[in-house]
């Protein structure tokens, strides 16, 4: 018991130190040290301070680097940095870039009444406008075959590697604060979007520009088909200091992601958390986030402790305990065929591997290898576990007369009225159906197991994580059923108190008065 408590404690003590680093690595994030004296040589001043006259120009081209022609698309000629605009212009594109190509766009910040190229001052980033991603296969009437033709293009280019995609938003920035930097405290966030010049005595930094990558979301994407015209919706707004250098660290942690091979819908989920929420709830987020990980971590911990202890099967239903593991995978490849983010879906194949070996375990199966093939042993169950057994299929024979009927109406219906990528897919999503609207029947016996410390709060931990993380309505509403249950186990410990003067089986009642004499102090 004491190795057990003091592991727990160890991992609760790392996650509060966790927590405690990201909070000062955030605070070092969002705050910058300025100059003391801003007469002093080592003291960076900005550019913008002098209230030069500026333009934006925006140019598409096929390389990055404008090498064999650009074109102009917008500019905004009396450019002032304080001020919000959003515009909304149609890009030609080009022959190379419809035919599955890429475009990018150069963004230059320049002195007003020249061009970019004429000014030794500009400032300029280069983004992409186009990017390739596999297309969500379509969904067709498996009956009927409707749009079947369609489907088949789009499989072919999916196949060749992806499919181009048009970026519908630019969402730009530029630090509107006057700050003074320190040369010998410069951020190194910073450092690569700084261009620094020589005026006199002082070094003069030009208007910090950044590309905001983080708004481009799968959903603003639109396939780049035969459009000759496509729609760009250019935005601007001035940024804080604190809030370009948050912006650059989560910008590199996406990055990040993906290089570590997660998809464009994986990393688009991580975007939706900062770009779709204020600070406040991002904050909520990442606590929520965080102690998600904990309790998820905390309750497998917990729940293989509690099978890895378990001699027994008395007073445990087995038909449970197959109905949990056989609706968890079912889960999971449901979760895989909709392509969920992986914050959802390892969890689930984690929560699968643990079911499993607790069936191992309660049907106490033995695997023995000889010649390479497995052999399968099944222990005996004793006479209390048969009794229990007997209970288990009485109650699953009264259960299996609404639970079959319903699961397969719902199936029939969803084959004619609805839409799927393939038979596989009507297949899980047919049996996820049936297991969400049942499963919750079946936490009933196990209440007192299920609301254990750990479990208890990762429910409650559950429900604000639905609504952060994108995922399958049917899963996010899954989420409930625990809460549903407890709320009942609540209601019914309020109705029926603990009635201490009933006698229990061994003759004895909680109300009563110890005998013997009573010692003053």
């Amino acid at each position: 018991m004491f190795l057990k408590t003091s592991f727990t404690t160890l991992i609760v003590g790392v996650f509060v130190v966790y927590v405690l680093h990201t909070c000062w690595v955030m605070f070092g994030i969002v705050y910058t040290k300025p100059c003391d004296s801003p007469k002093s040589i080592n003291c960076i001043t900005p550019f913008l301070a002098g209230d030069p006259q500026l333009q934006l120009s925006i140019y598409t081209a096929l390389r990055p680097d404008a090498e064999g022609g650009h074109t102009l698309i917008h500019k905004e000629e009396t450019f002032d940095v304080n001020n919000k605009f959003e515009r909304i212009v149609n890009v030609s594109i080009p022959k190379k870039t419809r035919n599955n190509g890429t475009l990018y766009a150069l963004i230059f910040v320049h002195q007003a009444g020249i061009t970019p190229w004429q000014d030794p001052r500009q400032v300029h980033m280069v983004a992409q406008l186009t990017t390739y991603m596999v297309p969500k296969p379509a969904e067709i009437s498996l009956i009927t075959g409707e749009d079947q033709t369609q489907r088949k293009k789009r499989d072919g280019n999916a196949a060749a590697g992806g499919v181009s995609h048009w970026r519908t938003r630019l969402t730009l920035n530029i630090v509107g604060d006057h700050f003074l930097f320190d040369k010998e405290h410069l951020p190194s966030d910073v450092h690569r979007y700084l261009r620094v010049f020589q005026n006199g005595k002082k070094m003069v930094y030009l208007p910090l520009l950044f590309v905001d990558e983080l708004s481009n979301r799968v959903k603003d994407l639109v396939i780049n088909s035969t459009s000759k015209e496509l729609p760009l919706t250019i935005s601007y707004d001035s940024i804080s200091l604190g809030r370009l250098r948050f912006w650059i660290h989560m910008q590199d942690a996406v990055f990040s992601l993906q290089q570590f091979g997660f998809t464009e819908k994986d990393a688009d989920e991580i975007k939706g958390i900062f770009v779709d929420t204020n600070l406040y709830f991002l904050a909520l987020t990442f606590l929520v986030a965080a102690f998600h990980l904990l309790f998820d971590f905390l309750a497998f911990k917990n729940d293989i402790s509690f099978w890895k202890q378990k001699k027994s099967m008395v007073g445990m239903s087995s038909k449970a305990v197959l109905w949990r593991c056989f609706s968890t995978i079912v889960v999971f490849l449901y979760l895989f065929d909709e392509q969920t983010s992986l914050l959802v879906l390892i969890p689930a194949g984690v929560g699968s591997i643990i079911e499993v070996w607790k069936v191992k375990k309660a049907l106490k199966i033995q695997v023995s290898w000889k010649g390479g093939k497995p052999t399968f042993l099944f222990g005996k169950l004793d006479e209390s576990e048969r009794r229990t057994e007997e209970y288990d299929t009485l109650a699953m024979k009264y259960l299996s007369y609404l639970l079959y009927p319903m699961c397969i109406g719902g199936a029939v219906y969803a084959l004619i009225f609805l839409r799927y990528k393939s038979w596989y897919s009507w297949l899980i999503n047919s049996l996820v159906n049936g297991v969400y609207a049942f499963g919750f029947l079946f936490m009933l016996p196990q209440l007192f197991v299920n609301y254990k410390v750990s479990l208890a709060f990762n429910t409650f931990i559950d429900d604000v994580f639905a609504f952060i993380i994108t995922m399958p309505t049917s899963h996010r509403l899954a989420c409930f059923r625990d809460d549903v249950v407890f709320l009942i186990y609540l209601y019914q410990r309020w109705l029926y108190p603990v009635d201490k003067t009933r006698i229990n089986e061994y003759g004895v009642s909680y109300d009563e008065k110890p005998e013997g004499k009573t010692h003053k102090d």
